[in-house]
């Protein structure tokens, strides 16, 4: 018989497992994931602490003598290696080191798609100390000179299919910006040709200390975001930020033995940080897709045998929406790694396309808190605990959706909500988690920090995002606040859509809003307009000017004609109501206009177009 005191101990332990399993569920799940964070955190320290950061790209270069011969990137079926992506990022160094233009520290912007010439120009610029900016090749005409001069650039260099945008650029494009094209040979005035340089340059590494970072705190990265306010920004990407992104998809439990699937823009950081930097820190292959293609998805991932692919909610819901194919669960992805995916289209995925770990997660470009969905709870970003806290502090606090700003209570301070309830993410600036800002830009830089929220000289980041927090501390995303929307993927900044709208000599005044439309991600772009005294609205014309001046994405699908625009307390443009109201042409006593690309103008949204809409039989 068994002592008295070990059947005492024996019923102890068992009893806290029960409580542990009934009061703290996700204890060891927590726990685990958290070591898994610390120990690369401790990682990068025990770098930094050595005097010498090792940069993504010092990663990649020890990789391509470790294995030269492994596939780095697939594209359009060629394989290129890690030797092969190194040597020709060192002959773009060695043209560019030799031409003397640039010096360590210099800007050169990128306007390129989706590519392995990306990446080796990105890699080589990076190796001469240069600091890239990677330009959104959707957008057009003053958006695209607003984006190249906010970041300074020395050099401009285009791939070889934006010539189109580049003629359009160029006669209002800087003098002192040197334009280089991605073709054998030069066919603008002032513009000069990369290929046929490269094949006499030399793919010798240039000097390392040209590419060597000093602090953690360096700039590597330009990368464009709307955030929640007016023209794109460049957000200061630091070699920080890259390492932290890199290990996003190694911390979801990916190998080296993966095959990662990319087509999302690399001018995201989605696709360059988490997707390219992510295959890097693993040492895996990645295939690169120059645009995504719904119906080609699968096939892709069965000839290339992914096993990992990024997504953003759309694209999920874009494969939803494909007709069932036979064989479409046949394929090796384990791993769907990215975010914005709806709780009714993560189940349907999953159900269609089989047993793949949905790995969402949550995090601005330009942002100091992210979190990831470890834990596989349908339709959560992520989980907060206590040890998370201490490490990444941030709050959820209340918001008035009305004056568009959080509340504060009668001593000034700011309130945090309750769970359940839909509050404004703040993250806590402090040494440990920087906010970096934007390039040439202290006025922004300056609005997306709040401070005394709590206390004074206290100082958080500005997510511009509403979260809800449930009773097991699993986090929700709610919605956008500020001058944005999210549509097919993108962020839509109304007051550049405005702009726009704007110049047009028979608009007196637009007001831009993303409302909600039944069965799509995010929100589709509204204008409601007023017309200067004695014109017409000309239809046609509105259509030509933002398909001309907008990205597609960007263009608002519906247009509403008022007489007067309504404005709030403040004297800003009222866009609460105007969001609540929709575009139902039975409930809106206004003309409301649909964007139909097929007769290249907006027609009058009739009930039945509506409906349609509504159904799905009209696509938007």
């Amino acid at each position: 018989m068994l002592p008295f005191w070990v059947a005492g101990v024996a019923a102890g332990l068992v009893s806290l497992h029960f409580l542990q399993k009934l009061f703290f569920p996700y204890f060891w799940t927590d726990l685990k994931f958290l070591l898994k964070v610390m120990k690369y955190g401790l990682t990068v320290e025990t770098y930094r602490l050595r005097g010498r950061i090792c940069s993504v790209l010092d990663k990649f270069v020890k990789l391509a003598e470790k294995q030269p011969s492994k596939p780095f990137l697939v594209y359009e079926g060629k394989v290129h290696t890690y030797g092969a992506v190194d040597r020709r990022s060192n002959r773009i160094a060695q043209l560019f080191l030799k031409d003397g233009t640039l010096k360590r520290g210099d800007t050169v912007a990128l306007l390129m798609s989706n590519e392995p010439d990306f990446i080796h120009l990105w890699f080589g610029l990076t190796k001469l100390g240069c600091v890239v900016a990677f330009l959104n090749f959707n957008i057009r005409s003053r958006s695209l000179l607003h984006c190249i001069s906010s970041c300074a650039p020395k050099m401009l260099l285009v791939g070889a299919d934006m010539l189109g945008t580049l003629e359009e650029i160029l006669p209002s494009l800087q003098d002192d910006i040197k334009v280089w094209l991605m073709t054998k040979e030069p066919t603008l005035p002032r513009v000069e040709s990369i290929l046929d340089k490269l094949d006499d340059a030399s793919d010798d590494p240039v000097p390392d200390n040209l590419r060597i970072a000093r602090s953690l705190k360096d700039r590597l990265l330009y990368i464009f975001t709307s955030g929640t306010t007016g023209l794109p920004k460049a957000a200061v990407i630091s070699h920080m930020q890259v390492l932290k992104g890199a290990a996003g998809l190694w911390a979801f439990g990916a190998t080296p033995d993966d095959i990662i699937y990319i087509t999302l823009p690399l001018y995201h950081s989605a696709a360059s940080l988490l997707g390219i930097g992510g295959c890097i820190e693993l040492g895996a292959t990645c295939v690169l897709r120059k645009k995504f293609s719904a119906s080609q998805f699968w096939s892709d991932c069965k000839t290339y045998n992914v096993t990992v692919i990024q997504y953003i909610g759309e694209l999920c819901r874009y494969l939803c929406k494909q007709p069932v194919k036979e064989g479409e669960r046949h394929h090796q992805v384990r791993l769907a790694v990215g975010n914005g995916i709806r709780s009714e289209v993560w189940k349907e995925f999953i159900i269609r396309f089989g047993d793949i770990k949905i790995c969402e997660l949550y995090g601005a470009t330009e942002g100091t808190i992210c979190f990831m969905n470890h834990t596989g709870k349908v339709g959560s970003v992520g989980r907060t605990n206590f040890f998370y806290q201490l490490f990444f502090p941030f709050d959820l606090i209340k918001y008035d959706f009305q004056k568009e700003e959080p509340i504060r209570n009668k001593h000034g301070w700011c309130e945090r909500v309750k769970n359940g309830e839909a509050g404004l993410l703040i993250s806590k600036v402090n040494s440990k988690n920087p906010f970096f800002g934007y390039a040439g830009n202290k006025r922004d830089t300056a609005k997306k920090l709040l401070c005394d929220v709590f206390k004074r000289e206290d100082c958080y980041f500005n997510t511009g995002d509403l979260m809800v927090q449930d009773q097991h501390n699993f986090l929700y995303f709610w919605d956008r606040t500020g001058d944005t929307f999210r549509w097919k993927g993108e962020n839509v900044a109304t007051t550049e859509v405005s702009d726009v709208i704007g110049m047009l000599d028979f608009i007196q005044e637009a007001n831009v809003y993303g409302i909600p439309v039944l069965g799509y991600e995010g929100k589709a772009g509204m204008a409601s307009v007023i017309l200067k005294p004695n014109k017409y609205l000309d239809l046609e014309k509105l259509h030509q000017h933002v398909a001309t001046y907008l990205p597609s994405y960007a263009c608002p699908l519906f247009l509403r004609h008022q007489e007067i625009m309504e404005v709030t307390g403040t004297f800003k443009q009222q866009k609460f109501k105007l969001v609540g109201e929709g575009f139902n042409p039975s409930a809106i006593s206004d003309p409301i206009y649909f964007l139909d690309n097929s007769k290249k103008s907006y027609v009058l949204l009739t009930k039945e177009l509506h409906d349609k809409i509504l159904s799905g039989q009209v696509k938007i």
